[in-house]
């Protein structure tokens, strides 16, 4: 029984890694790396900045969804992000759920 948890886990650990990367590899797809980067502020703040920020607040991955997609200014400076509306609804959730993810 304790090998059966125990392979359970690990492949349960797998396919939560496994996901967590194919986010990444999503946002890649999707041009979010060309302005964000994991732990390095480029033209927008670094992810790990980013989850730091809205980290326990209760909305914030609907909001930071509807930033995503309508872009939006003034929140981490001057540099306007632009909207993202060709991005799939699922997509931009899924990098978002990804992005909180970051330490």
């Amino acid at each position: 029984m304790k090998h059966v948890i125990a392979a359970s886990a690990a492949t349960l650990g797998l396919l939560l890694a496994g996901g967590v990367q194919a986010d990444e590899k999503l946002a890649q797809a999707n041009g979010c790396m060309t302005c964000h980067q994991m732990d390095k502020k480029v033209l927008g703040p670094s992810y790990k900045d980013v989850a730091a920020k809205y980290r326990g607040n209760a909305g914030t991955e609907a909001a930071l969804v509807r930033k995503v997609k309508d872009g939006g200014k003034g929140v981490w400076g001057d540099m306007m992000m632009p909207p993202n509306a060709h991005v799939k609804e699922a997509d931009i959730q899924a990098i978002v759920k990804w992005i909180m993810t970051v330490k």
